[in-house]
């Protein structure tokens, strides 16, 4: 039995921490995972020896700054993750593996906001086409990631407001597809997994602190601090939609007045344009004619560019985030609604928080809640599983003297 403290409970949780570090990362170099872990690169070096030997990670040779490296990744017989993504008018899965690899991924249009049960019927028949399409086998899925359009009760899993899905009242998502896929579900918010899809393969790769704000039917925000995702101790923190900018503005869904939502979200940008473009006009339509240079889309995109810039310069006074991302549709009409989030950042941030921040586009589209999703499972899952075949004692790993590999770890 090892005891707290002794040599056996230390290099259990060494290895624990090797694997988290790689699991997170996708792959990672015996440099990297020495600076990420904090172990000395004789240990990581012997600790990946082990991994290898017992088939948890596979080394590859690769190069860094110019030098000869190792590059880490779990196995690829380890297991594989599930990504599900509920949009308001649409379905995406995608399955992938450990080494942060899509094996993967499809998209369906359809109506979430309509019923709970048809949504969940869709989604449960599209993982297990897709996991078949792999031949992956199903004891090979170590869970399920699911992102839906609404705050998200993160110790119950149920939807913190129907109001958004009407349809879904009495549902609680996390139950209902694990009871179905007979596996363990993960769920938030689709804003929160779109910051994760950014910080794991897209535009907030490399930081620490961000915030992705995401412009679509509603508009939050999923807010990043110290790596990882913040979501306060109800699930609704990032809620950036309902910051007040006109006490006397239009009636809210929430209740209040003139919220950011009530001015960016997609259907009041859509009705200022109706009496001249017609109802049938979509958000990505409205972006393609201000890219061609219609006036009245360009004046409604700045001007909704200029309304999220002032709720992002509250994000900066508050928080001061290291960079912005802004997803969903209204990203794709790069600076036409960049600059003018720029500009309100500038003239009500605090001047140094303003100086510090970037603002990009996410680099992911459409697939960012949906890796997201995946990125959430990686996250929260344990390395009981992972390590089940490593001995609890180091058979062959003598940490006082090291073994000295033929590529050094530090390289």
């Amino acid at each position: 039995m090892e005891t707290p403290g002794s040599q056996s409970s230390l290099h259990r949780a060494n290895l624990e921490r090797v694997v988290r570090a790689v699991r997170m990362a996708g792959s990672l170099t015996q440099a990297q995972i020495a600076r990420t872990t904090g172990l000395s690169a004789a240990t990581v070096s012997n600790i990946v020896r082990e991994l290898r030997l017992n088939g948890t990670v596979e080394v590859t040779p690769t190069s860094s700054g110019g030098r000869r490296a190792r590059s880490v990744s779990l196995s690829g017989d380890a297991g594989v993750v599930v990504g599900v993504d509920f949009g308001h008018s649409h379905l995406r899965v995608a399955v992938g593996n450990l080494a942060h690899q899509v094996l993967a991924e499809q998209a369906e249009p359809i109506d979430v906001d309509a019923s709970a049960a048809q949504g969940f019927d869709r989604a449960e028949r599209l993982v297990a086409r897709l996991i078949a399409d792999t031949g992956i086998a199903l004891d090979k899925v170590l869970g399920v990631g699911l992102g839906v359009p609404g705050p998200i009760d993160v110790e119950s899993g149920a939807l913190g407001s129907t109001a958004i899905l009407p349809g879904w009242s009495g549902i609680n998502p996390r139950e209902e597809l694990a009871d179905r896929l007979g596996l363990p579900v993960h769920v938030d918010n689709d804003a929160n997994l779109g910051a994760l899809g950014e910080l794991v393969w897209g535009s907030g790769q490399g930081l620490k602190d961000l915030a992705y704000i995401k412009v679509a039917s509603g508009v939050g925000a999923g807010l990043v601090m110290g790596g990882r995702i913040y979501r306060g101790p109800g699930g609704t923190a990032g809620e950036i939609g309902h910051i007040t900018l006109d006490e006397s503005g239009p009636i809210c869904r929430c209740g209040n007045r003139g919220c950011l939502e009530t001015f960016t979200a997609a259907r009041h940008m859509l009705a200022l344009l109706e009496p001249s473009l017609g109802r049938d006009l979509t958000v990505p339509r409205m972006v393609q004619l201000a890219a061609e240079g219609d006036p009245g889309c360009r004046r409604v995109i700045g001007d909704a560019g200029r309304h999220i810039g002032m709720g992002v310069a509250n994000l900066c006074n508050l928080l001061n985030p290291r960079r912005v991302i802004l997803g969903g549709d209204l990203a794709e009409a790069g600076e036409l609604v960049l600059r003018p989030i720029r500009e309100s950042v500038a003239r009500y941030a605090i001047p140094s928080a303003a100086r510090q921040l970037s603002v990009v586009p996410g680099a992911l589209g459409g697939r960012a809640e949906v890796l997201g999703a995946l990125a959430l499972v990686l996250s929260e899952m344990g390395d009981s599983t992972l390590l089940a075949a490593v001995p609890e004692q180091p058979a062959a790993t003598d940490q006082s003297r090291p073994r000295r590999d033929p590529v050094e770890a530090g390289r």
